[in-house]
This record gives C-alpha cells, structure tokens and sequence, in this order.
C-alpha cells in the first residue's frame, strides 16, 4: 500500500484542483508544469538561467538518456541532478511513448513481446532491450524524484482491438513495474520521506470503454499518480478534450493526475478545469527556438473560465519587428527581455544567432510559471 504523498487541499468552483506535493527536495505546489529536458538539459538555457526564473520541476526522458550519454556515466557522476547539476525536483518519462514511436513507425526498428521491447538505437544501430523492471531499474539509477511506468503506447488511430492489447500490456507490464519498485525502495534502503513517487500509464486511444478498464485495472494496483497516456489530439488533429475530462475524474481525488504531453496554454487551462494536475511539454521551448513567444496580455485580468484573451503569440521572424523597439517583455523578471528591444531579437533570430533563441526560450519558459501561478490563484 503506497502512502500518499500527494494533498488535496481544495478545488474551486472552476474545477481547479490546488494541491501541494512532497518530495525529497521540497514541496510542490499543484497544478504546475514541467518544461522538457528531455536528455538532461534544455537547449540553449543553462541552469544559472532556469534559477533566475525560479524554475520548478522538470522531465527527463529514460530512453534518451539510457543512449546517450548512458547509465554508467549518469551513475558514475552521482545520478542525473549532480550530472546535470540540477537540485530542484526531477520526474523521468519512461521513455514508452519514444520506444513505441519508433517502432509503431518502423517495425524494422524493433519487436513489441510480453515482456517488453527490443529497439535498434537510431545513434550507433545497437540492439537493446527494455522491460518494465529495467525501466523502472534505470529509474531509480537516475535518482529522480518521480518516475513513470513502463507503458505500450500505441497511436490513436489504431483499431480498437489492437488498443485493447496495449492497454492490457501496460497493465500487464505496470503491476511488474510496481514489483520492482518495491524491490529497488527494499534493496536501496529508501525511506518513506525520500521514496520517489510512481505513476502508473493510462491508455486506451479514444475507446472510453479502454480508458476506464485501463483507469480501474491500475488503480487497484496502487500508485502516487495517474498519467494520461498517448497522444491528446486524434487522427485529425482534434484535442480529446472530452476524453480527457471523461479519464480526470476516473482517478481517486486523492491521487495526481499527470496530462502527459499537454502544453499549449489554452489546452492546459483546460485541462486544470477538468481536474488535472500536473502537466509537460516541450512547447515552450520548442517554439522558442523557432521565434514563436508567449506574451501575456499586458492590462488584462486573468480570469478563468476566460482565460483565452490572456495571451498572444508573435512571431518574432515578422518583419513588421525590425523596428520595433518596443522591449521584449516590459513585465519580465528577467534583465534582458525588458532591456533588448523586440527589434534586436528580430535581428538575432534572422541571423541565426543562438542568443536570440535562448532569449524567446526563457521569454516563454517565465511565462508558463506565471501561468500556472494565475491557474492556481483563479479562485
């Protein structure tokens, strides 16, 4: 039996769920976000950088780093937060969703079986083979704070019977990793306080019926957390929203519920109203690089529901920028983006210059936690 770590403490009338988290390294608040450093840093952003902003929790992805730089050099340095000397909050993606990606796209690339997977490394062609318990195995040497089960994660269009037989895997596959959890905690000599917290996997495409046996199937086996798995949007495109909301309020009130992969600011809003509350993505960061920044409104009160009108999005790229002298971001925290003109990160970006990337990156990186804080003081 798992000891919640997790607080309810209230839920607004807009479905808001604010909540608090304990791990090894401290409290968190909920609901809140987690930027992507998928292969143990985020691109072009340091750590002195991401402390300037006071940055939270963020994720690491297994697989990627089970390839590069691999396990004996992360377990050599002191586990992933003194390789990347980082001492905030860490939560490890099991890497399913990438494994299966892969495969899915390319069977050339490897074999799904009960016990688990085997993949060629799209770096040097190795053949490897993961399981649930080396999963979880790979998790504990990384010394995250919260860690994600082994799961097969199939795309959404696939036919109903082959979703079915991924979702009885990842149950399959989330009671040995629960298993092994226990093992790992017994022969690492963990405490309570100290335990990282595991999440188990929900699939089930977009089958309510998946969803809720899936849903049912992991909470009897008993875990801190419930992650929404696979992609949010269908074949089309479109947001499950209905889904999404259908599976929120399938997990015990008691326990996390974590939208994996959920990051657009107006789908996070969403989702927070549907009961949800932990969210990642690499969005911001992604769309940073590429001249895209998240303002918010300046004069203008959040409110939810309507909360849409909060924000907009520039390209910086346009050329009605060039002259724009106007700072990046008048209300930033951060020195430079109320120092550079929107004029000079124009400039940056249409030379390529690496600063101009790093620069949108943290513009939009602040603009997330500030998002989530207004998400948690809506009521």
């Amino acid at each position: 039996m798992i000891m919640s770590r997790f607080k309810l403490i209230k839920k607004t009338k807009a479905g808001i769920r604010l909540g608090s988290i304990k791990t090894k390294r401290g409290v968190v608040k909920t609901p809140f976000f987690m930027p992507d450093a998928t292969r143990g840093f985020i691109k072009l952003v340091s750590g002195h950088d991401l402390k300037k902003i006071k940055m939270g929790p963020m994720v690491i992805n297994t697989y990627h780093l089970f390839l590069q730089p691999k396990m004996e050099l992360i377990k050599k340095a002191g586990g992933a937060h003194k390789f990347m000397n980082w001492d905030n909050t860490l939560l490890s993606d099991s890497g399913g969703f990438q494994v299966f990606s892969l495969v899915h796209r390319n069977p050339e690339m490897g074999k799904i079986h009960e016990n688990g997977v085997k993949f060629r490394s799209p770096i040097d062609g190795a053949w490897h083979d993961i399981t649930p318990e080396k999963s979880i195995q790979i998790q504990f040497d990384l010394g995250v704070d919260m860690m994600v089960c082994f799961d097969d994660c199939p795309p959404n269009d696939y036919s109903k019977e082959k979703i079915k037989e991924a979702v009885l895997r990842t149950i399959s596959w989330a009671e040995r990793c629960k298993v092994e959890y226990g093992k790992q905690i017994k022969k690492r000599k963990i405490k309570e306080s100290e335990r990282p917290l595991l999440f188990g996997v929900i699939q089930g495409g977009v089958e309510f019926d998946l969803r809720e046996l899936c849903t049912k199937e992991l909470v009897k086996i008993g875990f801190d957390g419930y992650g929404f798995g696979a992609m949010p949007v269908d074949a089309e495109g479109n947001f499950l929203g209905e889904i999404l909301e259908f599976t929120a309020n399938l997990i015990p009130e008691g326990s996390l519920r974590f939208a994996l992969g959920i990051g657009s600011p107006s789908d996070i809003v969403k989702c927070a109203r549907y009961g949800w509350d932990m969210f990642d993505c690499v969005i911001p960061t992604r769309e940073g690089r590429h001249g895209r920044l998240f303002l918010r409104k300046r004069n203008y009160k959040f409110q939810i529901p309507n909360s849409k009108e909060f924000y907009e999005t520039i390209n910086i790229g346009n050329s009605k920028f060039a002259a724009d002298f106007k700072p990046i971001n008048p209300d930033s925290k951060i020195p430079e983006l109320r120092e550079y003109s929107k004029a000079y990160l124009h400039h940056l970006f249409k030379l390529k210059e690496p600063l101009g990337a790093r620069l949108a990156s943290m513009n939009n990186l602040e603009f997330y936690l500030e998002l989530m804080e207004k998400i948690r003081k809506s009521s």
